[in-house]
C-alpha cells in the first residue's frame, strides 16, 4: 500500500479513504455519536415502513410519500455510514475504484431524490389544504406511483454523469481521498487533467436540484399561507398550520445544513478540510435521523400506532 502512495500510477484498482483529516486520533470518539444517530436512523425509519404498511388508515398519498422518504433516507446513511465506521474502528481504509465510483452515485442520486420527495410532499399538502375536496381524486395511486418514479428517474439521469465523468479521468497523483466517503470534488481532486467540467457540472447539479425544488416548495407554501389566513377562526388556522408544521421542519433540517456544505464545500477555501468531512456526514446523518422523529411525533395516526404497539409489548 505504501508504494502506491508514494510512486505515480494510472487509474489505481483501489482508494484509501483517510476518514477526517485532522482528526484521525479521535475517530474512535466520534464514532459514537455516528453509531448512534445511525442506530436511531435506521429504527426510525423501518419503523415508519412497518406502521404505515399494517396500519390501513395510514394507506393514502401523503403516507406513501413519507415511505418513499425513510426508504431514502435509509440507503441515503447506509452507503457511507458503515464504511465511515469501518474506517474508525478496523482502519478498513480500502475501496475498489468501482465501488467508489457508485457510492459516489448513490450519495448524490439519493441525496436529489430526497429533495424530489419533499417537493412530492409540499404539493400533496397543497392539494389537500388549498383544494381538499379533490384531493384524493388528484393523487391516486398511481399519480402517486408516477410522481415517485419521475423523483428516481430525475435523481439518476442528473447524477449519473458525475461518476461517467470521473470514471474517464487518470488519475496518477495519489489514490488517498482526504475523506471518509467517494464524494464527488474529493474524488475528482485526485485527477491529474483538467478537472473543470465536473465541477462545473457538479455545482450545477446541486444548483439546479436544490434552488428548483426549493423554489416550488416555496410556491406551494405560500399558497398554503395565504388559505390557512383566509380562515375564519383561530382555531382552525393553527390546527390547518399544525399538519404542515412537520414537513417544515424536515425541510429545514435538509436543505439547510444541505445548501450550507454544497457552498463551503466549492467556494469555502479558507474552511478546514476536517470541518467540510465532518459537516458532510452530518449531513447525511441528520436528516435520516430527525425525519422519523419529526413526522413520528406530529403526525396522530403514526403516534397513536406508535403507542399503542408499545402499549401491547408491555402488557
Amino acid at each position: 500500500m505504501s508504494d502506491s502512495n508514494t510512486t505515480d500510477f494510472t487509474n489505481p484498482s483501489t482508494f484509501i479513504l483517510m476518514g477526517i483529516p485532522g482528526l484521525e486520533v479521535t475517530h474512535v470518539w466520534i464514532s459514537i455519536p455516528f453509531c448512534s444517530m445511525y442506530t436511531i436512523a435506521i429504527l426510525g425509519n423501518f419503523t415508519i415502513l412497518f406502521i404505515v404498511k399494517t396500519e390501513l388508515s395510514l394507506h393514502g398519498p401523503m403516507n406513501y410519500f413519507l415511505c418513499m422518504l425513510a426508504v431514502t433516507d435509509l440507503v441515503l446513511c447506509t452507503c457511507t455510514i458503515p464504511k465511515t465506521l469501518s474506517i474508525f474502528w478496523f482502519n478498513s481504509r480500502e475501496v475498489e475504484f468501482s465501488a467508489c465510483l457508485i457510492q459516489m452515485f448513490f450519495i448524490h442520486c439519493f441525496f436529489a431524490m430526497e429533495s424530489g420527495i419533499f417537493v412530492a410532499m409540499a404539493f400533496d399538502r397543497y392539494v389537500a389544504i388549498c383544494d381538499p375536496l379533490r384531493h384524493s381524486a388528484i393523487l391516486t395511486n398511481p399519480v402517486v406511483a408516477n410522481i415517485g418514479l419521475a423523483v428516481v428517474l430525475r435523481g439518476c439521469m442528473l447524477v449519473l454523469p458525475c461518476p461517467l465523468l470521473a470514471r474517464q479521468l487518470p488519475y496518477c497523483k495519489t489514490n488517498i481521498i482526504p475523506h471518509t466517503c467517494c464524494e464527488h470534488i474529493a474524488v475528482v481532486k485526485l485527477a491529474c487533467a483538467d478537472i473543470h467540467i465536473n465541477i462545473y457540472y457538479g455545482i450545477f447539479m446541486a444548483i439546479l436540484v436544490i434552488s428548483l425544488d426549493v423554489f416550488f416548495i416555496a410556491v406551494s407554501y405560500i399558497q398554503i399561507l395565504r388559505a390557512i389566513f383566509r380562515l375564519r377562526t383561530k382555531d382552525a388556522r393553527l390546527k390547518t398550520f399544525g399538519t404542515c408544521g412537520s414537513h417544515l421542519c424536515a425541510i429545514l433540517a435538509f436543505y439547510i445544513p444541505g445548501l450550507f456544505s454544497v457552498l463551503t464545500y466549492r467556494i469555502g477555501h479558507n474552511v478546514a478540510l476536517h470541518f467540510h468531512v465532518l459537516f458532510m456526514n452530518v449531513c447525511l446523518l441528520v436528516p435520516p435521523m430527525l425525519n422519523p422523529i419529526i413526522f413520528g411525533v406530529n403526525t396522530k395516526q403514526i403516534w397513536d400506532r406508535l403507542l399503542r404497539l408499545s402499549t401491547h409489548k408491555g402488557t
